[in-house]
């Protein structure tokens, strides 16, 4: 009797690969389940990035690419977590990466750099796992993809490490030395020169910008900057009690008094006592206030009545505080020494894998 030959084993990748198929089809339908989890947009976003790389790369490739870059943020979720600062869940962007948010800023450059440390230590370490997993299988065709999705992992963590801003290594450099953000502008120009990305050519020229308004342009006066905060303010008490309800373009200055937390999170605090209304509007970063005052009054229809929506701007100066960048001389050494014995790391492993397996950025 004839034997049937036995069905062919699929790859564990396959069953990923399927499983991120499933969840592109099923998109729309997912959508509305999604949105009612607190990571539901990260995962949208994994799931459309995935998709886009699937595009250009195979799909094996583009979920394993992910997946390290999922590996990185959360080594900034981590380190952030330890120090307390409250940051939004990752957000992957095709073809640009991924990033979270801190919904507060650091205290000092040693938290900043820690969080941005988290990144490219996590990060590094994945891409080791998957050059272990390659090493070890028997099978060259999986080896060749993991060796190919380990070697793109310690090149992205290394490019990360570069001292620019919004990188992860622009960050770290504040505990370390602003001079290296000199470093980063000359090292910045070799990359771009040697990627040819314009993408990279775009965070450079930011990054050099931000350093000319810094150093130079705003260097004694500080830079000029302004936030915009809306109320809601129920109108019918107000008439009931004979008050004059402004118009749309009614405009006028607000006095204002300006407080910080123990987090150094900087408030201000508007009053507005002819509607007996006071609000608070919270700053992204530490500056001097200048004005406050209503741009606009728009006029609201609801069940319960009127109300006006009064449109505030806040109007200030950054403050660069130099306490800010006073590190100790201990964790200025302990920093450098991680950011650099990390680089090395990855440049060494790049160097491994492309002497292995031949493969080149």
């Amino acid at each position: 009797m004839q034997q049937r030959p036995k069905p062919k084993k699929q790859s564990p990748l396959w069953y990923i690969g399927a499983a991120a198929t499933f969840i592109l089809t099923q998109l729309k339908t997912l959508l509305p389940l999604l949105k009612l989890g607190k990571f539901g947009g990260a995962i949208i976003s994994m799931a459309v990035t995935i998709g886009a790389y699937a595009i250009v790369f195979p799909w094996q490739f583009a979920i394993g690419l992910v997946l390290l870059l999922l590996i990185h943020e959360l080594g900034h979720v981590i380190a952030a977590k330890q120090k307390g600062l409250p940051v939004t869940a990752p957000v992957f962007i095709p073809f640009l990466g991924a990033l979270i948010t801190m919904k507060r800023n650091p205290r000092d450059a040693v938290t900043e750099a820690y969080v941005a440390l988290g990144g490219p230590v996590l990060g590094t370490v994945g891409a080791l796992a998957v050059f272990g997993a390659a090493y070890a299988l028997d099978n060259p065709e999986y080896s060749k993809l993991l060796y190919s999705i380990a070697y793109v992992g310690f090149f992205l963590n290394l490019i990360n490490l570069l001292p620019v801003h919004p990188l992860d290594g622009g960050r770290i450099a504040t505990a370390v030395t602003r001079w290296l953000w000199l470093v980063g502008l000359v090292g910045g120009l070799v990359v771009i020169i040697y990627l040819r990305s314009f993408l990279f050519f775009i965070i450079w020229a930011m990054f050099a910008y931000d350093l000319y308004k810094k150093f130079v342009k705003y260097r004694k006066q500080g830079e000029e900057r302004f936030v915009n905060a809306s109320f809601l303010v129920a109108a019918e008490p107000l008439l009931a009690q004979g008050y004059m309800i402004p118009g749309p373009e009614h405009k006028r200055e607000l006095p204002f008094v300006t407080f910080s937390d123990l987090d150094g999170q900087q408030y201000v605090n508007v009053l507005w006592e002819g509607l007996h209304f006071q609000g608070t509007v919270p700053l992204m970063h530490q500056g001097i206030i200048k004005r406050a005052h209503v741009t606009r009054v728009e006029h609201l229809r609801k069940e319960d009545g009127l109300h006006l929506m009064i449109h505030c701007q806040i109007d200030y100066r950054l403050y660069e505080n130099d306490k800010y960048y006073e590190v100790p001389t201990a964790s200025r050494w302990k920093y450098g020494t991680a950011y650099a014995l990390l680089a090395a790391f990855l440049i060494g492993m790049m160097w491994y894998v492309h002497e292995v397996t031949g493969l080149k950025v």
